[in-house]
């Protein structure tokens, strides 16, 4: 049954909320939330994009201290606090490590920034727990290397020690599984089952149904900002209103926009885009790739999947001009050897790009149509002048893609899922050749990551754009791919099998 109505505070309870309501900048976030919180109880939050998990999490740790009605904090939570692992702490952590970066004053011009270890210590020194989780979790071997050079899923253990070494009352854990590959998965899913039969209390943050552990005791459900069911989990789960919140049905997509003019030639169409032949790269002693063959040729949509850390975001960075270790190396990049006269511009100009890290990182109080139409200049915001012609090309990406109705909202305002749909169409309003998505379904709750799955196969059927998407899970691949790119460990660093034609 919903919770509604105010109830008197339990004595008993670790955390209590009574009338709690939030807003940011007069839009409701969260709206008469009644819930408690009891020792021994297990819980999950659970809700679609925008249903208001973080913010009901940000009120629970203090960060949203602008919240009104009575939060109540009682027994061991007062004294030991909330430790909480999110997208949002991963963001901070590497936005401080950006403004401390001072590579263009050493001689080497290489700054490596915050160490793993050090994010986790945090000055103090290692003690056996430390040690215990660092090998629980298989990160030792990226201890000693800055922040800025893990993958997501990497950073992700990362903050999970850290917050498991703060030895808090309560563990705030949102959307745990992401970024991270399958192996590393069936590891936090045990721990995280470890964590739920002893004595620390957990609230997961989960966006689909699929994802709450069998040991969780009860589901507090959100829509709105407001609770929509909350109780025992097989109850809530049964609730036909609950499979109808996580279930909605798609908005209509439109016909593709014709291709906007592009400013530069291609080869024929005999010849591929992409050819890497015995490519290698090392950092210092660390060797991330070991003679990497690839070819990627016109009409094929090619899937990058791999470990985390096995180098996936290093070969990404080869082909679109970003990764210095490209010259003197055998890699053609549309018909040109790299390192022959191009400009790193010439390449990005013919990629659509989209990752984590764009979303992270992109330029907040803009409207829907300006972070569209920045996809024209590649700039993470919009700085140049844009005129009609561009606004409607913008406007009809948004609305092939069923975002019309977003137009002119906010940028922050909409929901972590409808941003990265907006994204998309950033990356597609000037007609790349190749569209580049690097784990494009991360932090998405089941119904946008089929939505945008949805989109890349309409894009792929409808344009002459190809596809690289990037995915630790199988299951998250569209339907477009004909081309299958694995890591696999070799001897020293990783190298690649590529399978093609996939059926």
């Amino acid at each position: 049954m919903p919770q509604t109505e105010k109830q008197p505070i339990n004595n008993s309870a670790l955390l209590t909320l009574q009338e709690v309501n939030l807003s940011y900048r007069a839009k409701p976030a969260l709206q008469n939330i009644n819930w408690s919180v009891r020792p021994g109880e297990q819980w999950v939050c659970l809700g679609p994009n925008g249903a208001g998990k973080t913010s009901l999490a940000n009120v629970i740790t203090g960060q949203a201290s602008h919240a009104s009605g009575e939060i109540v904090r009682a027994g061991h939570l007062a004294e030991q606090g909330v430790a909480y692992v999110c997208f949002e702490q991963q963001k901070a952590l590497c936005d401080r490590d950006k403004k401390l970066d001072d590579s263009e004053f050493r001689a080497d011009a290489s700054d490596p920034g915050t160490r793993i270890a050090d994010v986790i210590l945090e000055g103090k020194h290692p003690s056996a727990l430390f040690e215990h989780w660092v090998d629980r979790l298989n990160i030792g071997h990226i201890l000693q290397r800055g922040l800025r050079f893990v993958s997501t899923g990497e950073m992700r253990k990362t903050l999970l020690i850290k917050a498991i070494l703060s030895n808090p009352a309560l563990l705030i854990l949102d959307s745990p599984l992401d970024g991270l590959d399958l192996s590393s998965q069936r590891e936090l899913k045990g721990i995280i089952d470890e964590l739920l039969h002893s004595e620390l209390s957990l609230l997961l943050l989960c966006r689909q149904i699929e994802d709450i552990p069998a040991a969780v005791s009860n589901v507090l459900v959100i829509e709105q900002g407001s609770i929509l069911a909350t109780g025992p989990t097989q109850e809530i789960l049964n609730n036909e209103h609950v499979q109808a919140l996580m279930n909605p049905p798609f908005a209509e997509l439109e016909d593709l926009p014709p291709p906007a003019p592009r400013t530069y030639h291609l080869p024929e169409q005999k010849i591929p885009l992409i050819v890497l032949r015995n490519v290698s790269v090392s950092y210092g002693d660390l060797q991330v790739l070991n003679k990497v063959n690839w070819t990627f040729s016109r009409a094929q949509h090619c899937c990058v999947s791999g470990p985390n850390g096995c180098g996936k975001t290093t070969l990404l960075s080869l082909i679109t001009g970003d990764n210095h270790k490209a010259y003197g190396q055998d890699i053609t990049l549309f018909g040109i050897r790299r390192g022959s006269g191009e400009s790193v511009w010439d390449i990005k100009q013919k990629y659509g790009q989209l990752d984590t890290q764009l979303h992270l990182n992109y330029v907040r109080g803009m409207r829907v149509i300006e972070v569209v139409v920045s996809g024209f200049f590649d700039t993470v915001g919009l700085y140049d002048d844009w005129g009609d012609a561009q606004r409607a090309i913008a406007e009809q990406w948004l609305a092939a893609l069923g975002l019309a109705q977003y137009t002119a909202d906010s940028f922050d305002t909409l929901s972590f899922g409808i941003q990265r749909m907006v994204l998309l169409a950033r990356a597609m309003v000037k007609s790349p050749i190749i569209l580049l998505l690097d784990e494009p379904t991360l932090g998405l709750d089941g119904h946008h990551r089929k939505l945008i799955l949805r989109a890349i196969d309409h894009i792929a059927a409808e344009s002459d754009t190809q596809i690289i998407f990037v995915s630790h899970s199988a299951g998250d691949m569209p339907a477009c791919i004909n081309q299958r790119l694995s890591f696999e460990a070799a001897e020293h660093g990783f190298t690649v099998a590529v399978q093609e034609t996939l059926t």
